[in-house]
């Protein structure tokens, strides 16, 4: 399950996240994204000076935020341990 799995999830559920997401591709307000697990997207950058390369906290489309690297890695892997746990109670109910 990728993190853009988890905001589906959470949206159904009614839940706010914001999500970080590398910079792939920037093209004026609008740049491409990375989300991981093959999770490409094009969201507004038009509120944050976003570069090649960096990480932005993504919500509702929108880049909200430039994050350093250490703190993007950091949030991607608490992430990660949560989608694991999910996966964990979600096949262990069925």
């Amino acid at each position: 399950m990728s993190v853009f799995s988890l905001v589906y999830i959470s949206v159904m559920m009614r839940m706010c996240l914001a999500i970080p997401a590398r910079v792939v591709e920037v093209h004026g307000d609008v740049a491409r994204v990375d989300f991981g697990a093959g999770t490409i997207r094009d969201v507004n950058v038009a509120l944050v000076e976003a570069k090649v390369g960096e990480y932005v906290i993504v919500h509702a489309g929108y880049a909200i935020e430039v994050l350093d690297r250490k703190a993007a890695e950091e949030t991607l892997a608490l992430w990660n341990e949560i989608l694991n746990k999910y996966e964990e109670t979600t096949t262990t109910s069925n």
